[in-house]
């Protein structure tokens, strides 16, 4: 039987501090593209404190250009298949997160 699949925060917040520095985003400006009220949650996802809603998550899907499953780390099975740029560029992520 196949196991339950979980996210692991700590890299998926690796992915989303590493797609910021791919793009120059600063936390501050990530929170402003949100609406968030702060920064701390920002903070809090790149920590892997927590992990954003999916409505975040969607869009910082948005805002990196990548399918959200660009951006989660864990442990299942399934792999998504990206078009060509999009795998080279989760391919550098991958590298850096691990």
């Amino acid at each position: 039987m196949r196991k339950f699949p979980k996210i692991n925060q700590r890299e998926t917040g690796k992915r989303i501090s590493l797609f910021m520095q791919e793009q120059g985003l600063s936390a501050k400006e990530v929170q402003q593209f949100m609406g968030l009220a702060s920064p701390q949650s920002v903070y809090f996802w790149i920590k892997g404190r927590n992990l954003p809603s999916i409505d975040h998550m969607y869009a910082l899907s948005e805002l990196f250009q990548v399918p959200i499953d660009a951006i989660l780390s864990g442990n299942r099975e399934y792999q998504p298949i990206f078009d060509s740029t999009t795998s080279n560029r989760c391919k550098k992520i991958e590298s850096q997160v691990k």
